[in-house]
């Protein structure tokens, strides 16, 4: 595991109930994608694609939640929700490790990504 994929997040265990406007969706054209809580403690890098090879984007705050629009099989990462190599797209261009997000699942909760 790559100790620079994590560092801080939120203290919830399941889907969020709300996002930073309080509704708990984002809007994606008439679509609503769920959010999900990153784990408690860990400030998580956003990379440009599925594995610590690619680009760092961003770092995502303590407490953060995102929504998973695809999910891509990558580099195999452990992390506090056990070892994967699935990798969630939380925007255009955007991953996270599946390790570090709550979805309450070991498999795909979201379509692959294409």
């Amino acid at each position: 595991m790559a100790l620079e994929e994590a560092q801080n997040a939120e203290t919830s265990h399941a889907p969020a109930d709300a996002d930073a406007s309080g509704t708990g969706t984002e809007s994606i054209g008439t679509m609503a994608a769920t959010r999900y809580p990153v784990a408690p403690g860990v400030r998580l890098n956003v990379r440009s694609g599925p594995g610590t090879n690619y680009r760092l984007i961003r770092i995502l705050p303590y407490g953060a939640t995102v929504p998973i629009n695809c999910q891509k099989a990558g580099e195999t990462i452990t992390g506090p929700y056990g070892t994967t190599n699935l990798w969630d797209n939380i925007a255009n261009g955007e991953f996270v490790s599946d390790a570090y997000v709550y979805t309450g699942s070991n498999g795909y909760v979201a379509p692959r990504c294409s």
